[in-house]
């Protein structure tokens, strides 16, 4: 690991206290994770249900029966380990390119989470190795693509768990190798599975989830810089503040709407650009005028969805269940629709970043609605200046719209109709960080334009000195243009910046 483990943080993995921040420390390769002591008791208690459970003959789905509709096909207890391991085998067939590292990191941080909070039979050595795989960047390569989000997302999590008996495949300081040889150059050992642990591996929702979780919190990002880029574009256009004013705002007392207002506020204070209504204008266009409601509205979706996602991971989504009274019960919480519709709601609120940005954008390069220089160009005719900048935010809001199409509206039966409605929650949440990333390009056009606008108009001197420090950020990876220039490597350079830092601190 590129840090010595002393200078880590360290995440328990208690099953209720997990959360975003903590999931991305470990993502970031900035924290290890351990299991509580009290979490170790509660799995070697849950395992020795499952033994009891085996050794007085009964009957348990997963365990000495098959899987989905061969559920009702009894397994000889000397098949059992068998059982699983020909589990992990025929489940592992994603297609596709393999997930990235950090999203595969979040599948095992809250795969791991989910099963220390013990109502899932593993054994302790099992999760254990988990959890070493974790801490020494063992990473399983996960194609991205092949789950339908219910009976868990088992293609993807089978392609984690089959590392775990030395199979399949796994990236270990950046080669890819055979799973056996990945475990064994950090120095762990495969494991044989025993009796429901192969299906306590893969039964959940965590590529989903894990997806999720890394795409909210860049959400969060490029949420934070639409609202600065939306200032950047108020001090070009002297745009008018007074729709922005608490007491307006208070009328329509929906919370992030005053939070949008009042950053931006914040942010502002101290601009000689901005104006009041009736200095230049009564009123703007809705693209900036309804910031607020807009911009407000995707947070309100923002705030829902992690809500959502807390709760998903510290919840067990196993199936059968391990009750504490000793019951194993089938039930169905490997179903992903509570994550496939936060993902959906999530697609929707960051295109609508996006969307509106783009009209901005459109107000700065259109000399009709701007009054500057048509195109932000120095010498138009001669020059194009950002026209075709614009052109670009334009295709990627509409392939947003696309992306946008809820997943979870769809349902193909699986399992010879044993399993006849799914939540495709997985498809959900990569189109969610696929839209996000385009909504962090959208985003970084609005900036770069707002800057050319600011250099034309010689008014960085009259800026807010928030604005005025985060626009040296802007320029630093993309200077004003003095002439006609290729930009595309610098917008996608600011894009990426938007996504990995704290663009805002």
């Amino acid at each position: 690991m590129s840090n010595s483990v002393v200078d880590l943080d360290l995440v328990e993995l208690d099953g209720f206290s997990l959360d975003r921040h903590k999931v991305q420390k470990v993502v970031d390769r900035k924290a290890t994770v351990s299991i509580p002591a009290e979490n170790r008791l509660k799995v070697q208690a849950s395992r020795n249900r499952i033994e009891k459970q085996i050794n007085d003959g009964k009957i348990v789905y997963g365990v000495n029966t098959g899987f989905g509709k061969l559920s009702d096909i009894e397994i000889e207890k000397d098949d059992i380990e068998k059982l699983q391991l020909n589990l992990l085998r025929a489940d592992a067939v994603g297609v596709g390119d393999p997930l990235p590292i950090p999203v595969v990191r979040a599948m095992m941080v809250l795969r791991a989470n989910a099963l220390s909070r013990g109502f899932s039979g593993i054994r302790e050595e099992t999760l254990q190795l988990l959890v070493d795989m974790i801490n020494e960047g063992v990473h399983p390569v996960v194609p991205s693509k092949g789950s339908v989000g219910a009976s868990g997302d088992l293609a993807p999590l089978s392609h984690i768990a089959i590392v775990l008996v030395g199979e399949g495949k796994a990236e270990y300081k950046g080669e890819i190798l055979p799973g056996g040889e990945a475990l064994e150059r950090a120095g762990l050992k495969a494991v044989t599975l025993q009796a429901k642990e192969g299906l306590a591996l893969i039964n959940g929702t965590q590529c989903m989830s894990g997806v999720g979780v890394v795409a909210l919190n860049e959400a969060e990002r490029v949420g934070l810089a639409a609202d600065m880029a939306a200032c950047l574009t108020m001090e070009a256009l002297q745009g008018v503040i007074s729709a922005f004013d608490s007491e307006l705002l208070a009328v329509r007392p929906h919370p992030e709407l005053e939070f949008v207002a009042s950053r931006m506020r914040k942010w502002l204070e101290g601009s000689e650009r901005i104006t009041r209504q009736g200095e230049i204008r009564i009123q703007d266009a809705y693209s900036i005028r309804c910031i607020p409601q807009v911009h407000g509205a995707s947070w309100q979706a923002f705030n829902y969805v992690d809500e959502r996602l807390k709760t998903e991971m510290n919840s067990t989504t196993d199936n059968p269940i391990v009750l504490e009274s000793g019951e194993v019960i089938s039930g169905g919480h490997f179903h992903g629709q509570p994550i496939a519709l936060s993902m959906d709601f999530l697609k929707v609120a960051a295109a609508e970043w996006a969307n509106i940005s783009e009209r901005r954008t459109e107000r700065l390069v259109n000399p009709q609605l701007s009054g500057l220089s048509p195109f932000l160009a120095p010498d138009p005719g001669l020059e194009c200046g950002l026209m075709v900048a614009q052109y670009a935010a334009a295709a990627l809001v509409s392939e947003n719209k696309v992306l946008a199409h809820p997943a979870s509206v769809d349902s193909i039966p699986t399992s010879a109709n044993q399993e006849d409605h799914v939540s495709m929650g997985t498809i959900g949440s990569r189109q969610a960080r696929e839209i996000i990333h385009n909504s962090a390009r959208v985003i970084a056009i609005e900036m770069i334009c707002a800057s050319q606008a600011i250099y034309l108009e010689k008014a960085e001197s009259q800026l807010a000195p928030a604005t005025r420090e985060f626009l040296e950020k802007v320029r630093a990876i993309c200077p004003p243009l003095e002439s006609d220039r290729a930009i595309s490597d610098q917008m996608e350079e600011l894009a990426q910046f938007i996504l990995r830092e704290d663009v805002l601190k």
